[in-house]
């Protein structure tokens, strides 16, 4: 029970720190580090600890499928030359980089200078992309954001999977090639098969509680059986959700869709306020741990990991804009360098988040050096979401981006595609009054989003609804104060005008938003 008492506690901190997150325009995964720092500084704060297969199982499967369920191989294939640069060559470039730093200027061991590279290597694209998302930048920075945070992901555990196990002296050195010669193509194989099997079980378990349960179970579960079969988790991950999110929403209904995107917004939120608050728990002891020794040295030691990993990313993107300048210039590639202010915003876009935080945690107890590196990671992870999160923004305004309204003209579009098939079909049909009223409304749609205005603000129909579903509202709660109908009447009526009023309002009525 204390253990559940402590862990309510923590959510509560987290739930009334976010809470200045949008008032702030400040990312929350920065508020949720100041979260993790304020709750293991007070004296109370509990002693938490998790096994590290669990918290590598719980908190980076669920942020690589959905960071993948989002992203379509299409997009991968569109913005290969960026993503290589960003998720690949940055990754390793800053992995050897801080690697270097552990052994010369640490002390490290070699695989556990790899390690603690891997682990503060890949920036996590959440913070980055709630605060771009408020801005109108050009959609293509939110595809390389996100294609960057699966990849880099998948890169970075590849290679903290293989220094732990060498370091840990799991797997022999000799040993290390021939299993991940295996486990790369056996992790994608193994993705894309247990991905169709649950298309075949997820249909016909659809519309029901254990068709919910069912998405978790075999969720972790993908993760779990690869680890068992020591294939790469992360690759099958990826596949899995990719095979899903191709072909799994034209089976959906309407309803079960919903219901699953909300179910797995709140569940990885979440898991992503618990990742911070555990690493919070366990920078306290780690910091324990260190004042016996050398606080000084190990703080030191932890700002220079920090400014080699926000610096090389910065000098890479820098590096890459103008060679691939002067490449296309010269006519060797195609692809244009992207501007220096696009340029600049993504080397800033460098925050480190939950993958970080896993890695650190999910070390083993008796890694070589482990204090010193869960240190160092803590001090990468709050540093660049305190200083890159908290000046985003008006960097983000400096370089004085102009707007890209490419994705809402792309809707309005569709959108007009959309209403002429639906008229067409009407056409077809015998010329009732119901037809012909559903007629009119479709050509004022049609009309509204041809002037660039979404049919639900304009449309006078859809504002009587509006108006009338909250004269029902009210009248409904009268009923049931007065003793007039049952609970259970009130809340079925309820789920109707919910649907109903749904149906007539604008998306971004009920958009969901952290904290």
């Amino acid at each position: 029970m204390a253990f559940f008492e402590s862990l309510l506690t923590l959510l509560a901190v987290a739930v009334i720190v976010l809470q200045p997150s949008r008032r702030l325009v400040i990312p929350y995964p920065t508020m949720l580090a100041v979260a993790g720092v304020l709750v293991a500084a007070l004296p109370w704060a509990p002693a938490i600890s998790i096994d590290p297969q669990l918290a590598l199982a719980l908190f980076i499967s669920p942020a690589l499928f959905d960071a993948a369920y989002d992203l379509p191989p299409r997009t991968l294939r569109q913005n290969w030359l960026p993503l290589i640069s960003l998720a690949a060559i940055a990754v390793i470039l800053t992995t050897l980089a801080v690697a270097w730093l552990g052994v010369a200027f640490a002390g490290l061991p070699v695989a556990a200078a790899i390690a603690l590279g891997a682990i503060v290597a890949p920036p996590d694209a959440a913070a980055a992309t709630a605060m771009l998302s408020r801005f109108s930048l050009p959609r293509r920075a939110f595809a390389v954001l996100k294609g960057e945070s699966l990849l880099n992901d998948a890169v970075a555990l590849l290679i903290f999977s293989a220094a732990v196990s060498t370091a840990s002296g799991i797997v022999p050195l000799t040993e290390l090639a021939p299993r991940l010669a295996l486990a790369v193509p056996g992790g994608l194989l193994l993705g894309f098969l247990l991905g169709k099997l649950y298309l075949f079980l997820a249909t016909r378990l659809a519309g029901t509680l254990g068709g919910s349960l069912f998405e978790f179970v075999a969720t972790f579960g993908t993760w779990v059986i690869a680890e068992r079969l020591h294939l790469s988790a992360v690759l099958a991950i990826v596949v899995y959700a990719m095979v899903i999110a191709r072909y799994m929403p034209e089976r959906q209904t309407a309803r079960n869709r919903i219901h699953s995107y909300s179910v797995w917004e709140a569940t990885i939120f979440m898991l992503n306020v618990l990742a911070f608050l555990l690493m919070g728990m366990q920078a306290r002891a780690t910091i324990m741990q260190l004042y016996q020794h050398d606080l000084a040295f190990a703080s030191l030691f932890a700002a220079s990991v920090f400014l080699v990993v926000v610096g090389v990313r910065m000098l890479w993107v820098l590096f890459y804009n103008r060679v691939l300048h002067y490449l296309a210039k010269a006519g060797i590639v195609s692809e244009r360098s992207p501007s220096m202010a696009m340029t600049i915003l993504a080397g800033w876009c460098g925050m480190r988040g939950v993958v970080t935080l896993a890695t650190a945690i999910a070390l083993p107890a008796s890694f070589p050096s482990r204090d010193l590196i869960v240190f160092s990671a803590l001090a990468v992870v709050l540093g660049t979401l305190i200083l890159q999160g908290l000046t985003l923004g008006p960097l983000i305004h400096l370089l004085k981006f102009k707007s890209d309204d490419s994705l809402r003209d792309e809707i309005a579009a569709t959108r007009l595609a959309l209403l002429d098939t639906a008229l067409d079909e009407l056409d077809k049909s015998e010329q009732t009054d119901e037809v012909r009223t559903l007629r009119e409304i479709y050509r004022g749609e049609r009309k509204l989003t041809s002037s660039g205005i979404h049919p639900r603000e304009a449309s006078e129909f859809d504002k009587l609804r509006r108006k009338t579903i909250r004269a029902k509202r009210v009248k409904l709660a009268e009923l049931r104060r007065s003793g007039a109908i049952d609970d259970d009447v009130f809340h079925a009526l309820e789920r109707e005008l919910d649907w109903a009023e749904l149906a007539a309002a604008t998306p971004d009525q009920f958009e969901i938003i952290e904290g």
